[in-house]
């Protein structure tokens, strides 16, 4: 297995955050989606948190999928967040049940303890630091919040990684191209996210792969 090289925690270029907000990420934020409903059968209400959304695409399909809920996105890329605000002024109907927060984690903003569900996709491999995402999510979280992280993990070599850059990202521009070669290299593999786990103190989360690049770790508090 090759070694984890990290790489910036924020994606705050405008040129890479345009980018990113303009490429279709539909059927990896679909399986996300999907995921959480598979963890929270039925209807769902309460507050809900998506740490590191970046454009808000999730946080805009989840307050869509769930009107019974209010979700908070919190990016600390501007550049990133934008392009959420962008999309949210053109959805009036949700404007009462979302807010997009500018803040990088923890996010000191958040209120301690107010959350029912919280959600993260693609944020762990960007931090140096993994810990203070589920340090984060603790701190935020109501008892018996329901948890869903999405993350890619780190191919078992270089070759593998090309290979998938290649399936998955042939047309994609050549930000694109990079950005998801390095994140691929900066991901964590199930067995480090399960020492990190066991550092945190969750006893409560299951790691699953969900396709051939990504995984959750999801339960409920």
């Amino acid at each position: 297995m090759m070694a984890r090289i990290p790489e910036p925690e924020l994606m705050d270029d405008p040129a890479q955050a345009r980018a990113y907000a303009k490429e279709d990420f539909s059927e990896a934020n679909s399986l996300f989606l999907d995921c959480f409903d598979r963890l929270v059968p039925g209807p769902v209400s309460g507050r809900a948190l998506d740490l590191g959304c970046g454009p808000a695409e999730i946080t805009l399909r989840f307050a869509r999928r769930h009107p019974g809920c209010h979700i908070d996105g919190l990016d600390g890329a501007g550049a990133m967040l934008a392009f959420g605000h962008q999309a949210l002024a053109a959805a009036p109907e949700l404007q009462s049940r979302v807010s997009l927060i500018c803040e990088p984690l923890p996010g000191p903003g958040l209120a301690a303890g107010s959350y029912d569900h919280i959600l993260s996709n693609s944020l762990l491999h960007h931090l140096h630091d993994p810990l203070l995402l589920w340090e984060t999510i603790r701190r935020c979280a109501r008892p018996g919040a329901s948890v869903l992280v999405m993350d890619l993990f780190r191919p078992r070599n270089r070759d593998r990684a090309e290979t998938l850059v290649t399936q998955y990202a042939a047309t994609a521009p050549d930000v694109l191209r990079r950005d998801f070669r390095n994140s691929l290299l900066a991901a964590f593999t199930p067995e480090e996210v399960e020492q990190q786990l066991q550092e945190a103190g969750f006893t409560g989360l299951c790691i699953e792969r969900v396709s051939d690049r990504h995984m959750t770790i999801s339960g409920h508090l």
